[in-house]
């Protein structure tokens, strides 16, 4: 499905992924997880062709993804950023007849399968009701379903997700979460996201890959790769893992020997430049 060669990309002398190689099989729930700086985001917006790395090969349904144009990429593949504007002046079904906008030239109105498409991602999402009201009026929760919806109506079959949750309460994180399974489950969605939340991410994905640093650390079922050497190796923390009914999850205890040294070491650094 997705296949990512033998890449290396570096947006400065501190940042460096080398090497990198990822393959995504159709129909996974894949999460990327890692501390901040570690390459998530970079890798996500590599594979939406956001990106371009100096070496290496993205492979997308067989076909290099920098030789195909943008809207036949379009057509396969939608990404949600992180950060969108929260102050369109649109209602929920302006923005996602947007979704559309592969399908079309830019002179063409839509038309009565668009339409169908529109109220589809209405319904999926359950905003069955909020297509006239205006974005900014939404609650975080109603918006974040908005904009998925919108990425719906691209009918691809790849969902990239960046963050997702950010700024959400926890009631609207579970529903943005449910929503993406149900994708999953019910329209054999591939999807793939930068989550924070850890025990979100082991319990909604098939498959967590784990960077640090511009590098896969771990790649693995979440059974695998919740475990105490990953927690102390990537973060520095020690934790206590439980099994649950389904997925493991993990509460933190504290900072690890290793890790509290690291804090330090940053913090003396820190001070330094303050001074000096």
């Amino acid at each position: 499905m997705i296949s990512v060669n033998k890449v290396f990309y570096a947006h400065s002398e501190r940042f460096q992924m080398q090497n990198m190689n990822v393959h995504i099989k159709a129909g996974e729930i894949v999460s990327l997880i890692g501390p901040n700086g570690s390459g998530k985001s970079t890798l996500l917006r590599l594979i939406a062709r956001l990106l371009k790395q100096s070496e290496g090969d993205i492979i997308l349904d067989g076909k290099n993804i920098h030789m195909m144009k943008s809207a036949d990429v379009a057509k396969q593949l939608a990404m949600l950023p992180q950060m969108h504007d929260h102050q369109l002046d649109l209602t929920v079904k302006e923005l996602i007849e947007f979704g559309r906008g592969p399908h079309k030239s830019w002179s063409s109105r839509l038309n009565k399968e668009d339409e169908e498409i529109v109220d589809w991602a209405l319904s999926v999402t359950n905003l069955e009701g909020y297509e006239y009201r205006l974005l900014h009026s939404l609650s975080g929760g109603e918006r974040q379903r908005a904009w998925i919806a919108m990425t719906l109506a691209q009918r691809t079959n790849v969902l990239l997700l960046d963050e997702p949750t950010t700024f959400l309460d926890i009631v609207h994180q579970l529903e943005v979460m449910e929503l993406v399974k149900r994708l999953n489950e019910e329209f054999g969605m591939t999807i793939i996201m930068v989550l924070h939340d850890i025990n979100q991410a082991a319990q909604y994905s098939d498959r967590l890959l784990v960077l640090k640093r511009g590098k896969i650390q771990y790649d693995g079922i979440p059974e695998e790769v919740l475990c105490h050497e990953m927690f102390q190796h990537v973060f520095g923390i020690d934790v206590d893992i439980f099994q649950g009914n389904d997925k493991p999850f993990f509460t933190p205890k504290r900072i690890s020997r290793r890790g509290e040294e690291r804090c330090k070491q940053k913090s003396d650094a820190n001070r330094r430049a303050y001074y000096h």
